[in-house]
């Protein structure tokens, strides 16, 4: 009988970083639902919880979307009053978006639960190996 040989995408880092953020968040998007927000507009709230105002399209980079979609969804959200849009100083073709009191209200608490859900999905891991896994994902995707 031959040995089973060792799938391409088992071994393929794509595959397991995909496999990985999917394990992360598929139980933590009930909680997301449960708020009231969808999965972009967790991170886009999430993102801009701790940010100082930023450029829209740094923004959609950060959030791993298309700048057209941000921007319909940070219409949404500052009607709701979650996010403030201004003019760019600097340039006066660029928006900057901040989040609000509100926004922060909003995000705030997912927040917890986020870094509580996380601890408990990487249960077995020691702390050396989290904090490592962290640093080499933050090199490999060169966020500081």
């Amino acid at each position: 009988m031959s040995q089973p040989r060792e799938r391409f995408v088992h071994n393929y880092l794509g595959y397991l970083l995909g496999q990985a953020n999917h394990a992360l968040f598929k139980d933590f998007e009930a909680v997301v639902r449960a708020a009231g927000l969808g999965s972009l507009e967790w991170r886009v709230l999430a993102t801009l919880s701790d940010q100082a105002p930023m450029p829209v399209g740094e923004l959609a980079q950060e959030v791993l979307s298309q700048q057209p979609t941000v921007t319909k969804l940070l219409q949404r959200l500052s009607a709701q009053g979650w996010v403030q849009l201004t003019d760019d100083p600097q340039d006066q073709r660029r928006t900057l978006v901040a989040i609000t009191a509100a926004g922060q209200t909003k995000v705030t608490p997912l927040m917890a639960q986020a870094r509580e859900h996380e601890k408990q999905t990487l249960t077995g891991l020691s702390a050396a190996d989290i904090q490592r896994l962290k640093a080499q994902l933050r090199a490999l995707t060169h966020i500081r």
